[in-house]
């Protein structure tokens, strides 16, 4: 027989559950991209719940695809392998031997790992890369930095850097129509057959862009977009993100984060949230609930 002193716990889950429901609707049946990086990947604890949030929202009907970084994991396996890592305007130059390290690692070890988590909670996972089925084609990457000494901006050559060109969505339409979930490696191939590393928040808004997902959740290290005393953002339009760029609000890595939003509102996301995948189970609570989890960042 059942302890009577539970129940109370009982109606607490019901009634979470019937509060759910109105956002289980809303997203019926609907594309969301999420973008898993950062730290949490590293924690265990962290990941399961990552992955207990993307079978629940399998579950209830909508069409989860997750994109996944790899910076740290890269750094300890060039390391291990005794490649040397230069980098230019803070950004890593990926030569030949890095970039076979980094598709070692993104397409192989971290991406088979994420698409196991998935698996033990459950999901059925398909772990693929920008590669397969020509899913992504990317461009070089070309950045500029202001040389120290003569105080010139010049062009930087990153080596094997790359941004998505061209989004052919073919091969998630017909893993999300088997009702698997796509986990993505951002590795992509160039006109050219070259192998090419993109970033995962670039890759993640071009996925979210062509599949005109209904959100696109960017999970990192930090609460979300912050103001210039620290405090949390709750929602901006385009035009507040470009305003706090100018104005030096937004600065560092986040101001590409933000250009992804854009980017990706431009092509027809609904929304996308900028939040902290630390917190246990930030997915669910961003998507289940009337609180949210981080920064919301619509067209206007």
């Amino acid at each position: 027989m059942s302890d009577p002193n539970q129940l109370p716990d009982v109606h607490v889950q019901a009634e979470v559950l019937v509060q759910a429901l109105p956002h289980m609707q809303r997203y019926d049946q609907q594309v969301v991209v999420i973008k898993y990086g950062g730290h949490a990947m590293g924690d265990r604890a962290a990941a399961e719940d990552f992955a207990e949030d993307v079978v629940l929202l399998e579950q209830s009907g909508i069409k989860p695809i997750v994109v996944h970084g790899g910076g740290p994991q890269i750094g300890k396996m060039l390391e291990k392998l005794g490649i040397k890592s230069e980098f230019k305007g803070g950004l890593r130059v990926t030569d030949q031997a890095t970039v076979e390290v980094v598709e070692m690692v993104l397409a192989g070890s971290i991406n088979k790992q994420i698409v196991g988590w998935i698996g033990t909670e459950g999901g059925k996972a398909v772990g693929l890369s920008g590669k397969d089925g020509n899913m992504v084609i990317a461009r070089k990457a070309t950045r500029t930095a202001v040389d120290p000494d003569s105080n010139i901006e010049k062009v930087v050559d990153l080596g094997f850097v790359g941004e998505p060109e061209k989004v052919n969505r073919e091969v998630l339409d017909q893993v999300l129509s088997a009702e698997l979930i796509p986990v993505l490696a951002p590795v992509a191939i160039g006109q050219d057959g070259q192998t090419y590393n993109v970033n995962a928040d670039t890759f993640a808004g071009a996925i979210a862009g062509a599949m005109t997902a209904k959100r696109l959740l960017l999970l990192t290290d930090v609460p979300g977009v912050l103001d210039k005393n620290k405090n949390l953002i709750p929602e901006m339009t385009i035009e507040d993100c470009r305003r706090l760029i100018a104005d030096g609000t937004i600065t560092d890595g986040m101001i590409p984060k933000i250009e992804t939003c854009i980017y990706a509102l431009e092509k027809g996301v609904e929304a996308v949230v900028i939040l902290d995948g630390k917190v246990p189970h930030a997915v669910l609570l961003e998507l289940f609930t009337d609180h949210g989890a981080g920064t919301l960042i619509r067209r206007g």
